[in-house]
């Protein structure tokens, strides 16, 4: 199984937009129940089932399906996952002495491949870009919505 994490200045100075932690909170619940404004490669996404601590999801992401149990310990943090394959995800919100801070992790298992071989790392590193950039396009989007004031 493949695991990376990375924890990214919510509001790094030059910011021009400073998200609050109940604005960022308000944010990943939004994408957790619709994420294609929030991820890349999302295509569609609909809630099947909702349950007293979350919800199941079935999406798209480019092209593949998914189907996730998303819970919440909030407002600090949401958790998925994958119910067809083998992996979890979780965004976590926390205060630093800069700041905000928003940590992702990740663990994936690929079927057919050996874990801990190079081929996982090789799969995982190029998931790994991928997963960086919905935390950026998460955040422009969190922004875009507060200077809307709908968030």
């Amino acid at each position: 199984m493949f695991s990376y994490a990375a924890s990214v200045e919510v509001n790094p100075p030059g910011t021009e937009v400073v998200l609050s932690h109940e604005q960022l909170w308000r944010a990943l619940e939004l994408k957790a129940e619709n994420p294609v404004a929030f991820v890349p490669g999302m295509e569609t996404c609909k809630i099947v089932e909702r349950f007293d601590d979350g919800f199941l999801r079935e999406a798209i992401l480019r092209g593949k399906p998914l189907i996730e149990r998303i819970t919440y310990t909030a407002p600090v943090m949401v958790h998925f996952e994958r119910k067809n394959s083998v992996g979890w995800i979780t965004n976590t919100i926390s205060e630093s002495s800069r700041g905000l801070v928003l940590t992702f992790c990740f663990s994936v298992a690929f079927p057919d491949v050996e874990p801990g071989s190079q081929e996982e790392k090789e799969r995982g590193v190029r998931m790994k870009g991928g997963y960086m950039q919905a935390v950026e396009t998460t955040l422009a989007e969190a922004r875009r919505r507060a200077v809307a004031n709908i968030l």
